[in-house]
């Protein structure tokens, strides 16, 4: 399986950026994905953050080092750490002793090994989707900015939900569109990373609604159902780790769509729509 080759070359490059200034876009391009799309499957294949990978593998060399007799201050730059502080705060989440502590004999202390992804045999489940060409999409609705680490994101995108239908937006936005759906639209391909709530429309869009265009593509689209949003996640999964890697295709250079049918978080009917592209194309 060549992905799982393009992800663990990509992981070893990782490894050996550990004690350097680590460029995910870089290491996203050796996995032959963006960098959006790299921490967001990471976080499906290894059941945690890209960020808190990290973070345990620096400390896990870290405390080998401190072991060995290495001073506080020399480790913590080693790491990129400017910050004393900064360092013994994270070292103490992962090892529940101090950086000092660290150094002494018979110390407790925890090591995380790296990671490397093998294939496994799953899909016992069969996946509803279709596949489909669709001409220019153009949405009509508001934004905002992505961070770069994943992690903070899945707080992001929920408050913005709830900052959106306090605000009334909702309403706006169901007033104007053409397809029965509202949108959540994740435009990562830029270098600055954007969520969107948002409707297909043709109309005239009045502030604060802004418009986006989204070009012609080839969608993966799969259907769900269930509560908001542990169903949506659970979906995702399952489409990155089980459906993409075996069906022929590799991760397109679009956004990716959620498609809201109803306005029930508690049973809601979705879809998530992928670009896809066949894989001889990047040959």
């Amino acid at each position: 399986m060549d992905w799982i080759d393009k992800w663990n070359e990509a992981l070893e490059m990782l490894e050996k950026s550990l004690t350097a200034e680590i460029s995910l876009d870089d290491i996203a391009r050796t996995a032959c994905c963006t960098t959006f799309h790299f921490q967001r499957m990471f976080s499906y294949l290894a059941d945690m953050p890209l960020s808190e990978y990290i973070r345990r593998r620096k400390m896990t060399k870290a405390a080998f080092d401190l072991q060995r007799g290495s001073k506080v201050i020399d480790v913590a730059l080693k790491y990129g750490y400017r910050s004393p502080t900064a360092f013994t705060r994270a070292f103490q989440s992962i090892h529940g002793i101090t950086p000092s502590q660290a150094k002494a004999k018979g110390a407790p202390l925890k090591a995380f090994p790296p990671i490397r992804f093998q294939m496994t045999v799953k899909g016992v489940t069969a996946l509803d989707y279709r596949m489909e060409a669709k001409g220019p999409l153009r949405i009509a609705g508001i934004y905002t900015p992505l961070e770069k680490d994943m992690e903070k994101n899945f707080q992001t995108v929920p408050a913005f939900w709830q900052k959106a239908a306090a605000d009334n937006i909702l309403p706006k936005l169901t007033s104007i569109m053409e397809m029965p759906a509202v949108l959540g639209i994740s435009a990562c391909q830029e270098e600055e990373w954007k969520y969107w709530i948002g409707v297909c429309t043709s109309k005239e869009a009045e502030a604060p609604l802004e418009i986006l265009e989204l070009p012609a593509a080839t969608w993966a689209i799969f259907s769900g159902t269930g509560p908001m949003p542990k169903a949506c996640q659970e979906l995702e999964k399952r489409i990155f780790t089980e459906w993409l890697p075996n069906s022929g295709y590799e991760y397109g250079k679009g956004a990716d769509i959620e498609v809201y049918y109803n306005a029930d978080p508690a049973d809601s009917v979705f879809e998530i729509w992928i670009p896809v592209v066949k894989k001889a194309e990047h040959i």
